[in-house]
C-alpha cells in the first residue's frame, strides 16, 4: 500500500495543517507504515475470538441503555452560567473567535 505525496498534502489540507514541504515524505512514510500494518491485521481470522468487553450493557447491567426513553428535565444551572458570561443574551452567550479559516 503506497501513499502518495498528493495524498499526504490532501489530508493535511483537510485537517487544516500547515505541513512544511520538508516533512511531507516523513509523514508519507509513517502513514504508509500504519496502513500496511492495518492491512496485515485485516488478514487475521478473528471469527473465533470472543469479545473482551460488551459496550451495550450499562453500569446496572441493563441490556440496551442506549434505547432508554428520553426524559425531559429542566436546566437548573443556566442562570448561574449566563450570569458569569461577559456577553450573554438568554439562553446564549458569545465567545471569542478562536479559529480562522
Amino acid at each position: 500500500m503506497k501513499i502518495s505525496r498528493e495524498d499526504v498534502l490532501r489530508v493535511a489540507e483537510l485537517a487544516h495543517l500547515e505541513l512544511p514541504p520538508t516533512e511531507v515524505d516523513t509523514y508519507r512514510e509513517q502513514l504508509d507504515s500504519i496502513l500496511t500494518y492495518v492491512a496485515k491485521l485485516e488478514e487475521l481470522d478473528d471469527s473465533k475470538v470472543e469479545p473482551m468487553a460488551q459496550v451495550l450493557f450499562g453500569a446496572q447491567g441493563d441490556a440496551h441503555p442506549e434505547l432508554r426513553e428520553d426524559q425531559l428535565a429542566p436546566c437548573t444551572i443556566a442562570d448561574d452560567v449566563l450570569s458569569g458570561a461577559p456577553d450573554a443574551v438568554k439562553p446564549f452567550f458569545r465567545v471569542p473567535k478562536v479559529i480562522d479559516r
